[in-house]
């Protein structure tokens, strides 16, 4: 299904009966995502593709994908779907915008899921040094092509641990990342990357309602954020999962689907 947004067309899917609980798919990524069956026999499980990805449009300006933007088209699609609250599970760039949304919209939202996020970068510096890199690689992405980029972004160090899923499910990841619009992707980076994003490390203490990490043992880098985030959520669990890394959603979905289903029934 298609939502226009305020100009922007959204690529949307929604499966299951029961509360809504909306999944933010990463940097990439699309609603195809989320191959998590169990989560719509209990939810009302609402899929999107974010701005820039999948099916959704890709619009010129890069502006047009802050967080704050992006979040106003998350709140004003509640609205047109008549949803006053929603349960929200975010993956990596997913989860940086369900924070944000969280942080815009707190109202809005019961419980907050992030897989493998952040709350952005701490300081000043850290900020500009991202927005830098996250320039070339925008820049890279449209003077190579998707298929030089897809290349590079599937063998980064953070992906390393995909390597030893199935090669059909990896052939599948890289069919779905080749798909994406280069136009879209770098202005991805150029509007939510996360030295754009708003840091939210000093506004988490104020964040009431029940918070889930999730993590993979391998991902030392998030697991580390995810621990310090703890640290000031006043309403958090966190589970480290064993044997996996960034992407606990394809690499252990079945423990994936259970930490979620128990932590949402409480």
């Amino acid at each position: 299904m298609v939502i226009n947004l305020n100009g922007v067309n959204y690529y949307y899917e929604i499966a299951g009966k029961g509360e809504p609980l909306m999944l933010l798919h990463g940097f990439t990524g699309d609603v195809s995502t989320w191959k998590l069956s169990r989560l719509s026999d209990s939810f009302k499980v609402i899929t999107i593709d974010i701005i820039g990805h999948g099916k959704s449009d890709a619009p010129a300006d890069p502006n047009r994908y802050t967080m704050e933007a992006v979040a106003k088209d998350l709140c004003d699609m509640l609205n047109i779907l008549g949803i006053n609250r929603i349960h929200l599970l975010g993956y990596s760039m997913g989860g940086r915008l369900a924070l944000s949304f969280t942080m815009f919209y707190p109202e809005r939202v019961k419980t907050l899921i992030l897989e493998s996020s952040s709350p952005g970068l701490k300081t000043e510096e850290e900020r500009k040094n991202r927005i830098r890199q996250d320039e070339h690689l925008a820049n890279t992405i449209l003077e190579d092509g998707i298929e030089h980029f897809v290349n590079y972004w599937e063998n980064i160090p953070l992906f390393k641990s995909q390597t030893q899923l199935p090669e059909q499910v990896q052939k599948s990841i890289r069919k779905q990342r080749l798909k994406n619009s280069p136009l879209g992707l770098a202005n991805s980076l150029r509007g939510m990357g996360t030295g754009r994003q708003p840091s939210w490390w000093d506004r988490l203490q104020k964040c009431e309602i029940p918070v889930l990490l999730l993590t993979g043992e391998i991902d030392q880098k998030f697991c580390q954020i995810a621990k310090e985030m703890e640290a000031d959520l006043p309403n958090c669990q966190r589970i480290v999962f064993p044997n996996v890394g960034h992407a606990v959603h394809l690499e252990d979905p079945v423990s994936f689907e259970q930490s979620i289903l128990r932590f949402l029934s409480k």
